[in-house]
């Protein structure tokens, strides 16, 4: 019998993206079908979402949620079964999904997710005609509500499931939003949503799911310490019965350079050479010197997390190394200024486009020889995924997803012929110099680095196991239920 799950997020690919949350909440359906679980994910109707949506079934009215008028509607898209709150007074709006053009959230972020939290726990009561959900699984903050929403209210018995993308996100406000939220006055305290005083999104779901998920096992372990526990160590270590580490996977379909239609030159582990197309494509889109150096390649948030501030530094000892790098991504504006003041400096060696653009993502990946990735903490990490997938090699920290996923090229794995890529530890200006400078040497010996290549393009970053592990785990919790 086929489990029907309800999924709530607050992206999901290919209608709205800023991150690597959207493309695990669009992939993770397909590949659970395979495993006898039909997915129909809730999401915000932001102006990209509806254009998109196409035909559209309203299923559900509200006139008053948190006082505006909203609908609920239904439609297939790319092969999702896509439900979306239509709320215009929430999310039609210039900007992004979590605030305006100048990059200021939202003050009313706390309204807009708890109107779509709400209508995810009225969903799992059973207030669409025809349909109920078995299970309920939430993303980050923004979902997290969902699951109080049901633990007070009368969907409780039905199995709810939070997975952490990334826990430095919790969406915490004041305290005096608590009675406009409609939860009762039990859900207000340590065992509920009050957190240091405060309304904690993320900490509410944590407290009242079945089960919590991180998206990589070494990151489950990490944020039991107070180091990357970011305030809710304790609550995690006292769930650590509920706590699952799932490696998140990547799209193979989308993500294939044997059948990319965004690149100019497919090839995969038997035809390399034919990378050099899509190089030579890389560096006229950037800019860059035509020549066969060590070529970097950056696809990221530039923010502290992701360890931009420690590339800054390192970006002329790349160069004095003889490499050249092109960095694709948007974030802290002085960590914008500074790239582009390196790419001034370092002309034909440095460049960077500020902002994001799936195909060149793509090309990027296709065409660079190397990802660099030296985060100071990373949840799971999709890039260094796409750069195996791809054979652009990832340099990344030993931390959480990365550590996870990418086998260092020290001399044992080399003699193997396992080696995917280069880690290093701490995270570090030293480290990373030290990093960049193996990447280098390796990329220097043709034979090594193309069967590291190889190697790389082997590994599994499906979603196969995974969605094996999550559906698994939703029977486990259905069981458990009955």
């Amino acid at each position: 019998m086929t489990m029907q799950l309800l999924s709530v997020a607050s992206e999901v690919y290919p209608l709205v993206k800023t991150g690597g949350l959207a493309d695990v909440v669009g992939a993770l359906p397909a590949a659970l079908a395979a495993h006898g679980v039909a997915t129909r994910t809730l999401v915000p109707g932001y102006p990209s979402v509806l254009k998109k949506l196409g035909k559209a079934k309203t299923v559900r009215r509200y006139e008053a949620l948190f006082g505006e008028r909203g609908a609920v509607l239904a439609a297939k898209v790319d092969g999702l079964d896509i439900l979306v709150l239509d709320a215009p007074a929430f999310f039609t709006r210039d900007g992004g999904p979590y605030g305006g053009p100048d990059g200021t959230d939202w003050s009313d972020n706390w309204r807009r997710f708890a109107a779509l939290a709400r209508v995810g726990a009225d969903i799992a009561e059973g207030t669409l005609r025809g349909w109920r959900p078995d299970i309920v699984h939430v993303h980050d903050w923004q979902a997290a509500l969902t699951a109080a929403y049901m633990r007070f209210g009368s969907a409780a018995a039905v199995p709810k499931l939070v997975t952490i993308h990334n826990l430095a996100f919790q969406g915490r406000f004041a305290a005096d939003i608590f009675p406009a939220l409609g939860l009762p006055p039990e859900a207000w305290g340590v065992d509920g949503v009050e957190y240091y005083g405060g309304v904690g999104y993320l900490k509410a779901g944590l407290i009242s799911a079945d089960a919590i998920t991180t998206v990589s096992p070494t990151y489950a372990q990490e944020i039991r310490s107070p180091d990357h526990g970011m305030g809710l160590d304790g609550l995690i270590n006292g769930r650590i019965a509920r706590l699952h580490g799932i490696l998140n996977g990547v799209d193979t379909d989308i993500w294939n350079p044997a059948d990319d239609p965004l690149i100019p030159r497919r090839f995969s582990g038997r035809s390399l050479g034919a990378r050099a197309g899509n190089r030579r494509a890389l560096e006229k889109a950037f800019g860059l010197d035509q020549d066969d150096a060590p070529f970097f390649i950056i696809v990221s948030r530039l923010t502290w997390q992701k360890g931009m501030d420690l590339m800054i530094d390192a970006i002329d000892h790349l160069v004095g190394l003889g490499g050249k790098l092109a960095l694709l991504g948007s974030g802290d504006q002085a960590l914008e200024g500074a790239f582009l003041a390196a790419a001034d400096r370092h002309h034909g060696r440095i460049a960077a486009r500020i902002g994001y653009d799936e195909p060149l993502s793509h090309l990027m990946q296709a065409g660079g020889d190397a990802i660099l990735i030296p985060s100071r903490f990373e949840p799971c990490g999709l890039t260094q995924l796409y750069g195996l997938r791809y054979g652009c090699l990832p340099v990344v920290a030993r931390v959480g997803g990365l550590a996870d996923t990418v086998i260092d090229a020290n001399e044992a794995a080399v003699s193997a012929g396992a080696a995917t890529g280069i880690a290093f530890a701490p995270s570090d200006p030293l480290a990373l110099h030290g990093a960049i400078a193996r990447a280098v040497q390796l990329h220097g010996n043709r034979p090594i680095w193309q069967a590291m290549q190889r190697a790389a393009m082997r590994a599994n970053v499906s979603w196969d196991s995974s969605a094996a592990r999550y559906a698994a785990l939703y029977r486990d919790l259905l069981a458990e239920a009955a």
